[in-house]
């Protein structure tokens, strides 16, 4: 290649030229094929295969085209006894080109969809072919020199920039490595329908964390780092860190935790208050716990990502942590004046044929006490599907108790207060 440069003549320029010439045309071709495959690989009845491989055929048809062009260009070169070392070296960068970006891919699908590969994707395909052209070109010794020349700890220790870089490549192999093993892992913990969903959570997020961390500390013993050559620097960086990721390690095992003891589960009915009983505040569903927080639902469709040490540190309570049933009370006055034997049975009547309310056990009426106003009397009932909304049933029966209290002449009393003006120096007159 040096000796290419070195000689630069009319005949490398033609086959220069004609190379880019064949990038641009397999570009374009590339460009033209994507648009008859796309709506292939968006097709609902097609099988995953099938879709899979027409969606690896979109990712490679410009590096892949380009190989094609390319290698057509020899023969033609070589037909009117033009040489083709230029070229030679082109077709065995594209080459190694197509098949780093076939791996990437491979690995950055098997990872799932929402991995951080899928982001940096392109960037590792262009470093890693970037790299291993260098070494084909015969540069990569040169550039090691010059950066192993560059000692970011001057003194006693040596610590080159070479050397960082080489432990940041090995490290990255491991950890994406340690990745592909977690996520196959998940993929079969996850299909074990004997065990409980929250476990096989458990059980996956463990490993990966468990994994990650074994990776990372065999990329460091790999890459041949002196890690005492860091002690200064990583013990202030561990320092400063300890206060600045306090509460994001404590959301971390606080996840751990919840996963563990399967308090809190995906599709539990929770709600975050400060006291017990049916209150609705801050109600919802739990969609997905991650190791950082986990995601509720609300009924109006609001998604709240809540810290997971919250959860530890606060009182929730989960309608659906053994069952799902829970019993709602709905006070009312009424006067003095009326029958409370004929309030309680109307207020019964009143829940007794509502679709969500339990007939066992069945709804049932108290006389609470005797307020200064009225006398306060209170149906209660249990529903058995809590996630589908308390106020609502709440609602229902309200109106209901309306709607049957006009019926029977049940009065529901106001509270009301009688104030006496008494001129200043008159004694008031004795209350009877």
């Amino acid at each position: 290649m040096k000796q290419i440069f070195d000689h630069l003549t009319t005949d490398v320029i033609y086959q220069v030229v004609a190379v880019i010439a064949a990038v641009l045309l397999g570009m374009a071709v590339a460009a033209i094929a994507k648009k008859w495959l796309r709506p292939l690989a968006t097709r609902a009845s097609l099988a995953r295969w099938p879709r899979r491989f027409v969606v690896f055929a979109m990712v490679l048809a410009p590096s892949f085209l380009m190989v094609v062009f390319i290698l057509g260009l020899r023969p033609l070169f070589m037909a009117v006894d033009q040489p083709v070392d230029f070229i030679d070296i082109a077709i065995r960068l594209a080459t190694v080109y197509v098949i780093v970006r076939f791996v990437v891919h491979v690995i950055s699908v098997s990872l799932g969809p929402n991995s951080w590969m899928r982001t940096w994707e392109m960037r590792i395909t262009f470093l890693t072919w970037a790299a291993i052209a260098f070494q084909i070109l015969g540069w990569f010794n040169g550039i090691e020199r010059r950066l192993d020349a560059i000692d970011l700890l001057p003194g006693k220790a040596e610590f080159s920039l070479w050397s960082l870089l080489k432990g940041i490549v090995v490290i990255a192999g491991f950890l994406i490595v340690a990745s592909l093993i977690a996520r196959t892992i998940e993929r079969r913990v996850m299909k074990l329908e004997g065990i409980a969903i929250s476990t096989r959570i458990g059980i996956s997020k463990f490993s990966t964390f468990f994994l990650i961390a074994i990776g990372v500390l065999l990329g460091v013993n790999a890459s041949g780092v002196d890690l005492t050559a860091l002690t200064v620097l990583t013990g202030a960086l561990g320092f400063g860190l300890g206060f600045g990721l306090q509460a994001i390690a404590s959301n971390f095992v606080s996840g751990f935790v919840l996963l563990m003891d399967k308090s809190i589960k995906p599709g539990d009915v929770i709600s975050f208050t400060g006291t017990t009983g049916t209150s609705t505040e801050n109600f919802g569903w739990v969609q997905e716990l991650r190791g950082r927080y986990i995601v509720v639902r609300d009924r109006d469709g609001v998604e709240t990502l809540v810290p997971n040490q919250n959860l530890i540190t606060n009182s929730v309570i989960n309608w659906s942590y053994s069952d799902q049933r829970v019993r709602l009370r709905l006070p009312v006055m009424i006067s003095f004046q009326d029958d409370p034997e004929v309030a309680l049975q109307v207020l019964i009547d009143a829940a007794a044929n509502h679709p969500r309310i339990l007939k066992d056990p069945g709804p049932v009426s108290r006389l609470m006490s005797f307020e200064n106003y009225g006398m306060r009397v209170e149906v209660r009932f249990w529903i058995r599907d809590p996630m589908n909304g308390v106020n609502n049933v709440r609602s229902d029966v309200n109106r209901e108790i309306w709607r049957l209290f006009k019926k029977h002449g049940i009065t529901i009393p106001v509270q009301q207060h009688e104030v006496r003006m008494v001129p200043s120096g008159i004694e008031p007159p004795a209350l009877r």
